[in-house]
Order: structure tokens, then sequence, then C-alpha cells
């Protein structure tokens, strides 16, 4: 009889613990989920999106595993009124298998959206079967409901010396073959924006290719990683007017020329305080980029425009 005893005692035991493992098997293991970082959605992050227009998306992420995909989906709220039913989807595969990535993207939004606040929500699936859904605030307006309107009317790029290669005039471009900067010829620009009122400031860049930096606006320039060949603010407009670096003489204004900047300087035109052009930003050859950058600080607006060339005999 003890021997029987003793037989079911240890029968129950192994039994007890049997299923004790069965159950920690089938427990499900917490995964690790991605992460997103320095997220921007809007131009500099103003939650803002212009129906018709190009939009930008830029975020840090680290996926729990790898990337399996990205999808964002604007969607209506159920507390919000809006002039029709409405929603719109973009999926981005090629960060698949992706451990840690920059996504930096631009898309246009569809021109039949209707204006209002909408959820902005993104969505992380993880190749480890997990994911994360992180949802923001994006209101689409009609470019005629914006407080100020700012858009590239003229933006024309001068070889001193030799006229210019670059125009842009009303939305018109005309590229000529020739666009290669040769040391000691000199760049000039010309920029003129419409529909500013407020505060506003504009930088003309040139950039290393190499440099993988195009600022958007002006508090993303890394003034270590660009030359300045041109800057100028406005300043209290109560009106929206067009904008432009280039003024002529005037009863009411003083002429203000273009500077040029000369490939091979020694510094760049970055007034009062101009930064020399040493180490990462010494001259060579290869690859820029050129471009405006312009921000409304009083109304959180901003614009890009930027075109590539070869610099050479360095």
């Amino acid at each position: 009889m003890y021997l029987q005893k003793k037989f079911v005692l240890l029968l129950f035991t192994t039994m007890q613990l049997f299923f004790s493992c069965s159950k920690e098997d089938d427990m499900p293991i917490d995964q690790a989920i991605p992460v997103i970082e320095s997220l921007e959605i809007g131009s500099g992050d103003n939650g803002i999106g212009i129906i018709g227009r190009d939009f930008h998306f830029d975020m840090e992420l680290t996926a729990g595993s790898l990337v399996e995909n990205i999808q964002v989906n604007i969607q209506q709220r159920d507390d919000e009124a809006y002039a029709e039913e409405w929603s719109f989807t973009v999926n981005w595969n090629e960060y698949k298998g992706e451990g840690e990535v920059h996504v930096h993207k631009h898309f246009d939004i569809p021109d039949n959206a209707p204006e209002g606040l909408y959820d902005f929500v993104i969505t992380i699936n993880d190749e480890n079967g997990s994911n994360l859904k992180e949802v923001r605030t994006i209101e689409l307006l009609l470019a005629e409901s914006l407080p100020v309107n700012p858009e590239l009317y003229m933006f024309m790029v001068n070889k001193v010396d030799s006229g210019y290669f670059h125009i842009m005039h009303r939305g018109d471009f005309v590229n000529p073959e020739d666009t290669v900067f040769r040391k000691y010829e000199k760049i000039s620009a010309m920029v003129e924006i419409s529909n500013v009122k407020g505060d506003g400031q504009l930088y003309l860049l040139l950039i290393k290719k190499s440099a993988n930096h195009l600022p958007e606006t002006v508090d993303e320039i890394d003034f270590s990683k660009v030359l300045v060949t041109d800057t100028y603010a406005h300043e209290n407009l109560s009106e929206a007017v067009s904008f432009s670096n280039f003024l002529q003489a005037t009863d009411d204004q003083s002429s203000r020329p273009l500077p040029a900047l000369t490939m091979g300087a020694t510094e760049d035109n970055h007034l009062p305080n101009p930064s020399q052009i040493t180490g990462d930003n010494n001259w060579e050859n290869g690859e820029y980029c050129f471009g405006v950058v312009y921000t409304n600080s009083s109304h959180d607006i901003s614009l890009h425009h930027y075109i590539e060339f070869e610099v050479t005999d360095f």
C-alpha cells in the first residue's frame, strides 16, 4: 500500500509539472514593438496638409525586430462634420527587413479631399508579429483658406557674366544642358515668393550632394553642412505681397543687388558673420545642390526648391 501511494503521488507530481510546462509554452511571449522618434507631420511639423499639394512626412523608426511594412491612413473623425465621406491610405514596403530607418516621404494630398480635422494614423507592422499604431491630428485645408499662401513665383539662377542657366517663372522651368560650375565662376540667384505677410526669411544654399542634407524649413538648416549664398527677411507685412531678394531703387526703397558666391571662395555670404569654407564644406569636384528655403515664422508655413549641378576644376 505504501508503494502504491508513493507511485500515485509521483505520478500526480509529474503530471503537474507537465501541464505547468505546457501552459508556460502556450503563453504568448512579449514581443518588442517598433519605436517612432522625431516625427514630423507636415512642413516643419505644422500638422497642416494643403489639398492638392505636396505633403511632408518624416520620422526615425526603430523596429521591434525588422520592419514588415509602414502604412499611413488619413481618417475622418466621428465628432467632425465633412462635406463628404473620404479617406486616404498610402503603404510603403521598401523598408521591409530594415531594423533602423529614416523615413522621409512626400506625397500629394488628393484634390478631392474635404477640408477639416482628421486622424493621421501611422501603423508599423513588424516581422516579429508586433505592430505600433500612433495617431496624430492633421488639418486639411484648401490653399485659399490658409492665412498666408507662399508660392515660389520666380527662381532664376545666374552664372555671373554668363547668364541665367536655370529659370523658374510662374511655374515654368527652363534648364539648359550646361549646368556645370567651374572654379572661380560665380553663382547668384533671384527669388520671388508671392502671397506672403507677417514675418519670414529666405536662404539660398549651396550644399554638397554627399552631405545628404536638404533642409525644407529654415529651422532645419544645419549651417555646418551648407554654404549660404544669400539670406533676406521681411517683417511686419500687414497685407499679402510678393517678396524678393532683389530690389530696384525707387522713391520708397534703396536698391539691393544680388550677392554672388565665387566657386573657390574662402567664406560664404552668411552675413553678418560669414562661415569659413573649410573641413567637410571645403570645395571639391562633384555634385552639388542649390536651392531656396523660405519659412514664414508668423504662420509656420515653409517652401523649398532645389536643383543639382556639377562643380569642377578643383
